[in-house]
């Protein structure tokens, strides 16, 4: 997919409903999206596009100059995407190491992701909503902060890898530092780090953490925003508005959008299934 389509205003989300709701199935026929495709338009477009919902709380005229972008795909990217998360017999998806230092992890050329976020962000419910066309990949959820202590490694079949690093914060692993800073600066096939911040309480503290090794590494990041079914619209609004006004002004190597996610509800699980199928090279 050419970099050039992958960026568009906001606003345009408004005249999707209307597309989605005329002939969208034409635009796939993937079976993996097409229960998606058969909800109502306005539902579709919550699900798929969640920021829509955000933006149509802006009083007209007043919204702030913070050049909210939106990853562009079409319907067909996101049901290409979805086959790359579906397991088969072709596509195997599944845990594949753990470790603690990066000479332990496996030695792999394919494209990796990895997702990073303090204790209790999350970060793990979320992973195991975006395997969730893998069923048998077993991704360990814990109710207690500070459950992943170790580097998770899980293959993508032959599209990528996807890290799951430990959280820091509460209860964080004594050496999560030289772990992950280790892995952050050294990692040859590295394609993109995925930041994820609570979007109830906004950036912490101890994102800085995170953001400042990316920002010192000059890594390519994502900020996800989880657990939108918790926050109030009011509340999510405003978060998106700071950490929107953040990522223009105090970063220069993270991805200019955020990417409000719900492990419940799967609000945009879809689309971040399909920017992670893009930036490691399997939407070309």
């Amino acid at each position: 997919m050419a970099a050039q389509r992958l960026w568009f205003d906001v606003g345009w989300l408004f005249a999707m409903g209307a597309e989605l709701g005329s002939g969208r199935r034409a635009y796939c026929t993937s079976q993996a999206f097409a229960e998606v495709l058969r909800l109502p338009s306005k539902q579709l477009t919550k699900l798929v596009f969640p920021l829509q919902e955000l933006e149509r709380h802006f009083v007209p005229g007043s919204r702030p100059d913070l050049h909210l972008k939106i990853f562009n795909p079409s319907l067909d990217d996101i049901a290409r995407a979805e086959s790359v998360f579906t397991a088969s017999s072709r596509n195997r998806i599944e845990y594949l190491s753990s470790a603690v230092r990066l000479d332990h992890a496996p030695d792999l050329r394919r494209p990796e992701v990895c997702f990073i976020g303090r204790s209790n962000v999350g970060k793990s419910s979320l992973i195991k909503a975006l395997f969730s066309l893998a069923p048998e990949v077993e991704v360990r959820v814990s109710k207690k902060p500070g459950h992943t202590k170790k580097m998770n490694f899980f293959k993508v079949g032959k599209y990528f890898t996807l890290v799951d690093m430990p959280g820091y914060g509460y209860r964080a692993p004594e050496d999560f530092v030289d772990m992950v800073e280790t892995y952050l600066k050294e990692r040859k096939n590295l394609m993109r780090t995925f930041l994820l911040v609570d979007s109830v309480v906004g950036i912490q503290k101890t994102d800085n953490i995170a953001i400042e090794m990316c920002e010192e590494f000059a890594l390519p990041y994502v900020m996800v925003l989880t657990k939108i079914d918790k926050s109030s619209k009011g509340n999510l609004l405003k978060q998106v508005l700071q950490i929107q006004k953040f990522v223009d002004t105090k970063t220069q190597g993270c991805f200019p959008q955020l990417f409000p996610v719900s492990a419940v509800t799967y609000s945009g699980i879809h689309l971040l299934r399909c920017f992670i199928a893009n930036i490691t090279g399997n939407l070309d």
